[in-house]
């Protein structure tokens, strides 16, 4: 274990202090990394996690705000996606409802037209072009109810 006067528990809690004011990062991906680098080191990263989250360099609402937003609009994922990566990272669902709830659904919805419609100009002369933009636009974190009748429009040209 680790202490505050370890020259190794320093560094690594300066480190993860400089790469957390550079950008945003969860709590579970700032403990794997304080993990990584103090060699499984489970109580100092545990305690290197809980001082950055106390000192706000790591704050999980803010950090699935930011992720939920970058996604829809410059990835153009959908709800689903989005929801299941932030759980995917032990994001609380307080958290990750909030996030989704920021989203603008008329930029969503803009985006995911988008999306669809280039995905469609690589598929226009496929067989199972309608199959295939389904299973594109659900992979994406789409719902199927808003994506079937979207792609029924594009697909029949109107």
């Amino acid at each position: 274990m680790s202490t505050f006067g370890d020259p190794l528990y320093v560094k690594t809690l300066a480190r993860l202090q400089y790469l957390c004011s550079k950008r945003e990062y969860c709590s579970s991906d700032i403990f794997r990394k304080a993990l990584t680098i103090l060699e499984g080191d489970r109580e100092s990263a545990e305690k290197i996690t809980a001082s950055l989250v106390s000192e706000k360099y790591i704050d999980d609402f803010r950090y699935s705000e930011a992720f939920a937003r970058d996604k829809s609009a410059l990835s153009g994922w959908g709800e689903a996606k989005i929801r299941y990566v932030l759980f995917s990272k032990s994001i609380s669902k307080e958290a990750v409802d909030a996030a989704i709830d920021g989203l603008d659904p008329e930029k969503s919805y803009s985006k995911m037209e988008n999306v669809i419609r280039a995905k469609y100009r690589s598929l226009k002369n496929d067989t199972n072009c309608r199959l295939k933009l389904l299973r594109f636009a659900v992979g994406r974190g789409y719902s199927y109810d808003k994506v079937s009748s979207l792609i029924d429009e594009i697909v029949k040209g109107i």
